[in-house]
């Protein structure tokens, strides 16, 4: 069965699966392995080697190029990847959704693949500069992507086998849908109660994943602080000045961009124009007011 890890990109997907990654699978003192076993034990969803062998006709790397061809394999995958019975965890920037496809419905996922759901959500207002910097756009194009229903989201290295497309849908869209979904077990965390009180919303992370595998142990405080410790910004960011990071993209001119950028400075207050601002505000004045942010 499937823990998803979701959100809309630029959300903190990153950090949960890294404090997550340290609880669950890597001893939080083996700094080594805090940024390069985050593919291994929690992967991104869709990667290519999810469909590959499905059908003969589908496993060309051209293939995986057609988000037409994601989309009608997405449970097909997810059975695969459920095949052994293990729990996993996946990330994914995908929108919970049904699509129709020459008259047949598709749903992203199940209740039969699907265990529960940690969703991440982030001020827009504060995503729309991390995407200016993640794929080198301007403020306009960064606003069209975040409002954009029917956006798409393809990494270049598709063809080196990190991810294919993502349905992700404009910000709004991607979270209604998680939070609105049927899953029972769902827990929804704002990236700033991460940022401003980690251990008491971490804390809560692992009580929910606990409850999932009927895990009645205490929250190891100790093991929490060190794993909290070990994935503030400025560590992580050394980090992957060190030795790279699997996740970071390719910019235009062919170098790869750091996936670890502003942190705490990445205040829309500072960065983002009042146009743009209001114009976050006014296109998503309910799911802002709702959680707060306005």
């Amino acid at each position: 069965m499937i823990i998803w890890i979701a959100s809309y990109p630029k959300s903190g997907n990153t950090w949960i699966r890294s404090l997550v990654n340290q609880i669950l699978f890597i001893d939080p003192n083996d700094k080594e392995k805090i940024l390069s076993s985050l593919q291994k034990n929690i992967s991104a969803y869709p990667k290519i080697n999810h469909f590959k062998n499905l059908s003969s006709t589908f496993n060309k790397d051209q293939d995986f190029q057609q988000i037409n061809n994601i989309i009608k394999n997405w449970k097909t995958s997810q059975n695969k990847i459920n095949t052994d019975k293990n729990l996993k965890f996946l990330k994914t920037h995908n929108i919970l959704t049904s699509i129709n496809l020459e008259g047949q419905t598709y749903d992203f996922t199940n209740l039969e693949n699907t265990l529960g759901v940690i969703y991440v959500v982030r001020d827009p207002r504060n995503i729309i500069t991390s995407l200016m910097n993640h794929y080198s756009s301007d403020e306009d194009e960064a606003l069209e992507m975040i409002k954009s229903v029917y956006r798409n989201l393809k990494d270049k290295k598709d063809i080196d086998n990190y991810a294919s497309y993502s349905f992700i849908s404009s910000w709004a869209n991607n979270y209604n849908s998680w939070k609105n979904s049927n899953i029972k077990n769902k827990l929804v965390i704002k990236y700033e109660e991460l940022e401003n009180h980690p251990v008491d919303t971490f804390k809560n992370v692992i009580i929910f994943i606990n409850n999932l595998l009927n895990n009645k142990a205490q929250v190891d405080i100790k093991k929490l602080n060190k794993s909290i410790q070990s994935t503030k910004f400025d560590k992580m960011k050394k980090m992957e000045e060190k030795k790279g990071f699997d996740e970071a993209i390719y910019s235009s001119d062919g170098s790869k961009k750091p996936f670890f950028n502003l942190g705490r400075k990445n205040n829309y207050k500072n960065l983002l124009s009042k146009e743009t601002t209001k114009e976050i505000e006014d296109a998503f004045n309910k799911e802002m007011v709702e959680l707060g942010y306005l």
